[in-house]
């Protein structure tokens, strides 16, 4: 009688589900189509009694969150390869998954009708969506901006009397915000800015080789006060800021957008003596402060010179990471950098891939190797020490705009203003697969395996869930064990380029 009970809840579940509405553009990509009365959506997940499991698969060839109720096995299965979990080794705890709402994604979601917003808004940030929980914002504008700006681009202001916040700000950025807050209180946000205003640098300018005058080091740091009060004074807290969005770039005579160059000994001299006794001494002495925000090429190194100014190192509580030279930088230097500095988490701040077709102009919409590299992407950051991972934009046209310099790009979500309609792409899905699961206070445990063939990563929630995220990357079914050694086995046949999710108790 049991099992029919849960039988009958599974279906009541399932049947509650919105199915995707399916898009080839010609590319033999899929997308889900949304509108202001459509969006495909998975009721919040109600885990199942002990004994039983709920497997959610997306894939190449157009499954989308699909769900399959199974039960756990007594007998081994000698014709799969075979993954053990290790509930007794653990590893770090989990700050969540994310978007950013930069000039561009703002701008793009608020062309679409109030509806539509609405829907695009809840597949982001509602538990039937992707349960994101944080949410990065620029202080200022980026390159996926339609203008460069700062908030006081007066010379010589150094009393920061006319620093106001600007329209992408009151009219996109914080507006948006606000409603990811409606949907889920529990979001956090936090702030990078990509420039001091040109007056403070060393060459004048939003780009190009320049850093931070000596001079203006206090103003900057109050600089960042301001911008954490007036976003307060609408209501939103900061979590974090970081020290500057992508150090290195602006160390580059070929920079050609918005950055700011900062030498490692000098932020950690910035950080001790200004933007650390500022933010600690103000009422926003509960924001974190993180540093270096960058592709992890030159992490070791940078972060050892910072530190070794014991002080900033004080006042130092995470270290961001972008993840555009993930593909070719070792694992070891992750594991490193959390074996030198245990106390700092790690989170990486930007991912993105992903630019339009030379000869049509368009993203190319529907693309599964890009959203394959998200879902590898992710995992590999998960098995070394990174506690959350935030995407990019968090939508774009299907032109990849707008941005001020040309570079345009590609995002999880693609709005079409012309049909009030917006497509949820293959890496909307690889991030989902992970974000909807495992939420903030997760943590990961062990799993090991002797495979090459399929990715996997395990977490226990702090409702005490096991949830396992696995990749098939080949282009041939997988079989699969997943041996608990407290419930048994788990059998699956995994299908060609899918990502699948498990949940249990």
């Amino acid at each position: 009688m049991r099992r029919c009970i849960f039988l009958l809840v599974a279906w009541i579940y399932t049947a509650r589900s919105v199915p995707c509405i399916p898009r080839d553009f010609g590319n033999n990509g899929t997308v889900c189509v949304c509108n202001a009365t459509y969006c495909d959506s998975t009721p919040e997940l109600e885990v199942p009694d002990i004994g039983f499991y709920v497997h959610y698969t997306s894939s190449k060839d157009g499954l989308r969150f699909s769900r399959i109720d199974g039960v756990f096995n007594k007998e081994l299965r000698a014709d799969s390869e075979s993954f053990r979990l290790d509930f007794d080794t653990t590893f770090q705890p989990i700050h969540g998954f994310g978007g950013s709402f930069s000039d561009a994604a703002t701008m793009n979601i608020k062309t679409l009708s109030l509806d539509t917003q609405e829907n695009l808004m809840r597949t982001y940030f509602t538990k039937e969506g992707s349960n994101y929980h944080f949410g990065r914002v620029p202080i200022g504008s980026t390159d996926f901006s339609t203008r460069s700006y700062t908030y006081d681009d007066y010379e010589g202001d150094v009393s920061l009397e006319k620093f106001c916040l600007a329209d992408e700000d009151l009219l996109y950025k914080i507006p948006l915000m606000k409603k990811a807050l409606e949907f889920n209180p529990e979001i956090k946000f936090f702030a990078a800015a990509w420039t001091a205003p040109p007056w403070m640098r060393t060459n004048n300018n939003y780009t190009g080789y320049g850093f931070l005058r000596n001079e203006y080091y206090q103003v900057y740091a109050e600089y960042h006060e301001k911008f954490l009060n007036k976003y307060e004074d609408h209501g939103i807290k900061m979590w974090a800021i970081t020290t500057g969005n992508e150090p290195f770039y602006g160390m580059l005579s070929i920079t050609y957008y918005n950055s700011m160059g900062w030498l490692p000994k000098d932020v950690g001299t910035w950080v001790a003596n200004n933007l650390g006794p500022t933010i600690c001494e103000s009422r926003h002495n509960k924001t974190l402060i993180l540093v270096y925000d960058d592709s992890t090429t030159g992490l070791v190194s940078y972060i050892n010179e910072t530190f070794s100014n014991e002080l900033a190192r004080k006042y130092i509580a995470g270290i961001a990471i972008h993840g555009y030279t993930d593909a070719s930088i070792s694992e070891n230097v992750l594991d490193d950098t959390h074996e030198n500095y245990p106390e700092k988490f790690l989170i990486l701040t930007e991912y993105s891939n992903g630019s339009p077709d030379a000869d049509t102009g368009i993203v190319p919409l529907g693309s599964w190797d890009l959203g394959e590299n998200y879902i590898l992407d992710i995992i590999e950051n998960l098995q070394n020490w990174v506690t959350g991972w935030v995407d990019w934009n968090l939508a774009l046209n299907k032109y990849g705009r707008p941005n001020w310099r040309g570079i345009y790009g590609d995002s999880a979500i693609i709005v079409d203003p012309e049909t009030d309609e917006f497509y949820k792409q293959p890496k909307y899905y690889a991030i989902a697969h992970f974000s909807r699961f495992i939420p903030p206070g997760s943590v990961r445990i062990g799993l090991t395996d002797g495979l090459t063939s399929v990715k996997a990563v395990a977490f226990k929630t702090p409702k005490n869930e096991t949830v396992v995220v696995m990749y098939n990357a080949y282009l041939t079914d997988r079989n699969v064990t997943i041996y608990d050694s407290r419930r048994g086995q788990i059998w699956l046949e995994l299908p060609p380029k899918s990502i699948h999710t498990l949940i249990y108790y």
